[in-house]
């Protein structure tokens, strides 16, 4: 079988990984983004599955603006390729490109479909508190991830599951299931494809780095998921008090690890965002119903540490001091 691979991510490159192991499949191409500008110098920097795809010896490699445009959808033709997979890609397939392979185009996909369809299904996931996800491997059409599905994976989520740790899991899952996928409708002997059911859709947008910025006002459970959620990127942040904040530096602080805390007999009545007790572990700060305790932590301009040696620098001040948005 001959796929054509599209994607950019790291979860992209591990699928690729995954295809490359079959000697059933010859990757003939790949379709990655084009290189952007990267770390303080700006240096243009070819993304995880180019690199990947580079490192393993593969020579055809194109990074289209717009992978509709006649001069990439030549050079795809030219491969001849009997499927296009794609993981993670980020551009719509328009459908001269969707009808041009064999197979035509299979899409792995992060989540259960119909559930979050879209650019974040992992964090969608972990912020609804579902105990379980996985993967997708669907026939593409024109529209949003609404394809008939052809193989399912499934994959538990732990309390402590983050949304990097989670990733690293379906990425596996994915490469396995794609491959299995592949190997199927190759030899004629894939079930039948699922269709979606419409009424069951959601949808899970793409993230921003706003969309991390912790509101204390909410429910504590709310909180500990986005924060898990959010780790690695674009990881959730509050605000010092102004007293911690020096010129030049906004007193952003990360959080990268949380846990629930009990509220003690005179802590209903604090605000949201007051500290309310300092531990060894960290500080326990006033959330709409109980507390937080900040486990692990990164100051603006500094690196992650424990929430102990976080206090041990900030001698914050019990039911006086308080986290703010901005």
């Amino acid at each position: 079988m001959r796929i054509v691979f599209m994607g950019s991510s790291p979860a992209s490159a591990e699928c690729l990984h995954a295809l490359l192991r079959e000697e059933t499949f010859k990757v003939v191409g790949v379709v990655t983004q084009p290189d952007r500008p990267a770390g303080r110098g700006k240096t243009l920097t070819p993304c995880a599955l180019a690199r990947y795809a580079a490192s393993m010896g593969l020579t055809e490699i194109i990074k289209p603006v717009n992978v509709n445009a006649e001069e990439p959808m030549a050079r795809i033709r030219e491969w001849c390729p009997d499927v296009v997979a794609v993981v993670a890609y980020g551009q719509i397939l328009r459908k001269p490109l969707l009808e041009l392979p064999r197979f035509g185009c299979v899409n792995c996909h992060f989540s259960l479909l119909p559930k979050y369809r879209g650019a974040a299904p992992v964090v969608a996931a972990l912020e609804a508190g579902d105990r379980l996800t996985g993967v997708s491997v669907m026939r593409m059409g024109e529209g949003l991830d609404d394809g008939p599905v052809m193989l399912r994976r499934f994959e538990p989520i732990y309390p402590d599951t983050t949304g990097g740790g989670l990733m690293d899991d379906l990425a596996v899952a994915g490469g396995v299931t794609l491959a299995k996928a592949l190997k199927l409708a190759w030899e004629g002997k894939l079930p039948p494809e699922e269709p979606q059911d419409e009424s069951a859709s959601s949808y899970a947008k793409k993230l921003k780095k706003s969309d991390a910025l912790i509101d204390w006002d909410r429910p504590v459970i709310e909180i500990e998921r986005r924060i898990r959620a959010y780790n690695p990127w674009p990881l959730c942040h509050t605000f010092l008090p102004e007293r911690f904040r020096r010129k030049g530096n906004a007193g952003r602080l990360a959080v990268n690890r949380s846990r629930v805390a009990k509220l003690e007999p005179g802590w209903e009545s604090a605000l949201p965002g007051t500290v309310l007790k300092l531990t060894k572990d960290g500080p326990v700060v006033k959330c709409h119903d109980t507390a937080l305790l900040l486990v692990d932590v990164k100051p603006e301009g500094g690196s992650s540490m424990s929430g102990g040696a976080f206090l041990s620098g900030r001698k914050l001040v019990p039911f006086s001091d308080r986290f703010v948005n901005s």
